[in-house]
């Protein structure tokens, strides 16, 4: 956010998604990614679709414009299923989207709903084979007899195609909803956790998968606590972190057992008696956990804060940061209108310098960790001008407000910024509101 030069400046990029203020719910998306390279950006909606967006080649002469993404491929991952044993149906809203590391021409991505994984390919066809002895132009058979000599068929440019295939289905491993897929950095297995379990799979096999982490008490009235998210680490393939509605996050080593339910390292920070509330649980329970690039820190997210830890120091976060301390003297409005249950994400920029998470009123908070800086910033149409410069928002909490200031009173919690992502390598940023993606870049001089 911060160069030598003084602060970045975001511009407007580009929006995606219907303008209409009614809004279908399968239209609502549930998860926004970028691939390893930052050439593609997956978004998967309620709906059960995924929209697959492709960078554009950087043009040269028009520098500002280097950040087009198009619409590369689009289908539609999973259904609308329903359980027979337990009477219950499942939605087809997808939960979570993972790249696999590029190994070919082919992308490979895991897709996932509230009980199935789908290894999907993702792969282009410009050329089409022709010159059949056995068929015709428009398909039909020939007759044999009337086959007087063989030709060597052969392949003919044609129209860029984009297909989709389901390669793997990963189904019938979770009783409870999936909540996260994370893949591992030996590039052949992957978790999956649902509010109780955690299970270990390979990408080639689709009948079973191990049981590594299972929390879930022998009489379920005296279950206290849920898994809220998991993730391996970037680069040990051994290890990995689970967080729970606690505000406990757990680091695991799989070389120390088969079932990984006695932690290796659990960070947890202290309540402060002088906060302690009605909400106090609730608020501390983590939505979001993310490893840094570099595998040193992880960050958590719950209700109203971003906390950094050092995987080397588990009383204490080494950073926090207030996220909207401001909704604090709001908690009990937000609990009857159950936004205080919000799953909001976070994502590290590609060196780890910058944190980006959402928050309400389709606000987004960046938090600078070097200047120890942060600003917010708003995804609306009304900023949608090509290059526009963002101007940062600020939120009035009580007393007078200035001329630039929000009052908390008029925040919109209908429209909130639960999913964003940041370019591996590029200062652009995808934000999701309800129905729309904006994608945002740093302004170039």
């Amino acid at each position: 956010m911060v160069t030598p030069g003084g602060d970045m400046q975001w511009c407007f990029s580009q929006v995606k998604g219907a303008i209409d203020d009614d809004v279908a719910e399968a239209d609502i998306i549930s998860t926004v990614e970028f691939n390893h390279t930052g050439e593609l950006l997956a978004t998967g909606d309620k709906g059960g679709r995924v929209v697959i967006f492709q960078q554009e080649i950087e043009n040269k002469s028009l520098p500002q414009f280097r950040s087009e993404y198009n619409v590369y491929s689009t289908f539609q991952s999973h259904e609308p299923e329903f359980d027979y044993l337990k009477s219950l149906e499942i939605e087809e809203k997808i939960n979570k989207i993972r790249w696999l590391p590029q190994k070919n021409a082919a992308q490979f991505l895991l897709s996932t709903n509230d009980k199935t994984i789908k290894l999907w390919k993702i792969s282009e066809r410009d050329k089409r084979p022709d010159g059949y002895n056995l068929k015709e132009d428009d398909g039909r058979y020939k007759d044999p007899n009337s086959i007087t000599s063989l030709r060597v068929p052969v392949l003919i440019p044609m129209d860029l195609m984009v297909e989709a295939s389901p390669r793997r289905v990963f189904a019938n491993a979770h009783t409870y909803h999936i909540n996260s897929v994370s893949v591992n950095s030996d590039h052949e297995t992957y978790l999956s956790a649902d509010d109780l379990r955690v299970n270990l799979w390979h990408l080639e096999i689709t009948d079973r998968s191990f049981n590594i982490v299972d929390i879930k008490p022998t009489n379920m009235e005296e279950l206290t606590e849920v898994i809220t998210a998991a993730e391996f680490h970037p680069h040990q393939c051994n290890t990995f972190v689970y967080s729970s509605s606690k505000g406990i996050i757990r680091l695991c080593d799989m070389r120390e057992s088969a079932l990984c339910d006695r932690h290796t390292k659990l960070f947890e920070e202290p309540e402060d008696p002088s906060n302690r509330s009605f909400f106090s649980e609730i608020i501390s329970s983590i939505s979001d956990v993310k490893f840094s690039h570099s595998g040193r820190y992880m960050m958590t997210r719950d209700y109203l804060s971003v906390k950094i830890w050092d995987l080397n120091m588990e009383n204490r976060p080494v950073e926090t940061y207030q996220v909207h301390e401001y909704l604090r003297s709001k908690l009990c409005s937000l609990y009857e209108n159950d936004c205080i249950f919000d799953k909001f994400e976070c994502c590290w920029n590609g060196n780890d310098s910058v944190v980006m998470t959402g928050s309400y009123n389709n606000f987004f908070r960046m938090f600078d960790r070097s200047q120890r800086r942060d600003v917010m910033l708003e995804a609306s149409r009304e900023n949608s001008k090509p290059m526009q410069v963002l101007k940062p928002r600020k939120v009035c909490a009580g007393g007078k407000r200035k001329k630039d200031e929000i009052s908390v009173d008029s925040l919109d919690f209908n429209k909130k910024i639960l999913h964003t992502a940041w370019h591996p390598q590029d200062n652009i940023i995808a934000v999701a509101t309800t129905n729309n993606l904006y994608i945002f870049q740093d302004k170039v001089n």
